[in-house]
């Protein structure tokens, strides 16, 4: 082989190296362009996290032919009436046409008003921000992509990565941050302060809980705090399907056998429960039950003493 040959073939590997050793990561990709999804939504609606997963699944990264031929993140093809840059492409089918970008700002900002302005998609924005699985669900039935698991791929790329934080508006830098503090450091007080909102976790009977808000549903409150629905189903011995009320104590790990310190015994008042008791002592329900020699649901009375620590003589 000649000198030039050589030269070509060394050449040719050499820029299929460098293209290979400039892959964006998803975690590169993430903090470059986090900041625009969550300025997006704030915006539109649109919930962060669905625009972040749909701009990984379909740019591949931003690593994809189409993403950097056109800053097409999105993978909108051009459909009637766009004026804007055209690329063409191999999709489902040879050499169909795609929407070309100036930046990728701007592929950001098409991919909102594609879908606030497209009829099919108005039901979505009808659904909470943070229901990102109901959100994937909508763009899967709306035919945003063919791909028969478009909604279970989106919803796994947001687990996967805590995507869901950013429609709180934390960034994945603000995050890495908190868990340094968190993992270096030792909370001494009574108060921590969540770093998701502006929500607090108390400790309540020395465990963590929060005081649930107007809006909060177990789902909403196990994304912002890192926690399965089922947990605090069991933490708050609630049935499944059981939605908190504004003001209630919801408990952030699991509650005790028995109440802490100088609390020993409860005198039933008008209006309380078995379940209000142990939320409030923070005593697992059936563990008291069995404390005072009841059955599970058995009824309580006014005047009732309950003991709380020492099983009932």
């Amino acid at each position: 082989m000649s000198n030039r040959k050589w030269s070509l073939v060394i050449a040719f590997f050499m820029l299929v190296a460098n293209v290979y050793a400039q892959r964006m990561s998803r975690e590169e990709y993430l903090r470059k362009y986090q900041q625009l999804a969550i300025s997006e939504m704030v915006r539109s609606g649109v919930p962060a996290s669905i625009k972040m997963a749909q701009a990984m699944l379909e740019s591949d990264n931003g690593n994809s032919n189409l993403a950097q031929r056109s800053n097409n993140h999105f993978g909108i093809k051009c459909k009637t009436g766009w004026t804007g840059g055209k690329v063409y492409h191999d999709d489902d089918e040879k050499n169909e046409c795609f929407r070309k970008y100036r930046s990728v700002e701007d592929s950001y900002v098409d991919h909102t008003e594609f879908l606030r302005n497209n009829p099919r998609y108005a039901f979505l924005f009808q659904l909470p921000i943070g229901d990102y699985e109901e959100w994937a669900r909508g763009l899967k039935k709306a035919g945003y992509a063919t791909h028969h698991s478009y909604d279970k791929l989106l919803i796994k790329v947001i687990e996967d990565n805590q995507l869901w934080r950013l429609d709180q508006g934390i960034t994945s830098d603000q995050l890495a941050q908190f868990e340094q503090r968190r993992v270096g450091g030792k909370a001494d007080g009574t108060v921590l302060i969540n770093p998701y909102s502006s929500r607090k976790i108390t400790l309540h009977n020395g465990l963590k809980s929060v005081v649930t808000r107007e809006g909060d549903t177990f789902e909403t409150l196990a994304q912002e705090f890192a926690l399965k629905t089922w947990e605090l189903y069991r933490f708050n011995d609630y049935p499944k399907g059981y939605q908190p009320k504004p003001n209630e104590i919801i408990y952030l790990q699991g509650k005790k056998k028995k109440a802490s310190g100088a609390s020993h015994y409860h005198v039933v008042t008008e209006g309380e429960s078995m379940h209000y008791i142990s939320q409030y002592y923070g005593i697992r329900l059936k563990p008291l039950y069995r404390r005072n020699d009841m059955r599970f649901g058995d009824p309580i009375q006014i005047g009732q003493v309950l003991s709380l620590q020492k099983p009932k003589k």
